[in-house]
């Protein structure tokens, strides 16, 4: 299976992953910066990503937990999602997201 990302800067990343991953540690593992500082929990917004509109459909329902994180995320959009959240299957082969330009890992400064 493969995820694209857009980054903040237009470049595309294709990243392989398997139906069960999880699309922050595929990011991560890609060398995307999305943190993820509370490594899945919600308790951040560090790894928010923005859903292409064609594939938004078919992930599964944000939570109001999620929700409620997302409403603290920098350039959040219609289409935000944390990508902690998101676990892969085979139905997303292909998933298409970006990175917000406001998204800084901060641990490669």
């Amino acid at each position: 299976m493969k995820v694209e990302f857009t980054s903040s800067k237009g470049e595309i990343v294709t990243a392989e992953c398997e139906p069960g991953d999880n699309l922050l540690r595929v990011a991560q593992a890609a060398g995307l910066p999305l943190e993820g500082t509370c490594e899945g929990q919600m308790a951040c917004s560090t790894c928010h990503v923005i859903v292409a509109p064609e594939w938004f459909a078919r992930l599964d329902e944000a939570s109001e937990e999620e929700e409620d994180m997302l409403d603290l995320a920098a350039g959040v959009a219609r289409t935000s999602r944390l990508s902690c959240q998101i676990d892969l299957t085979e139905a997303l082969d292909g998933l298409a997201v970006s990175i917000p330009a406001e998204s800084h890992d901060m641990r490669r400064f």
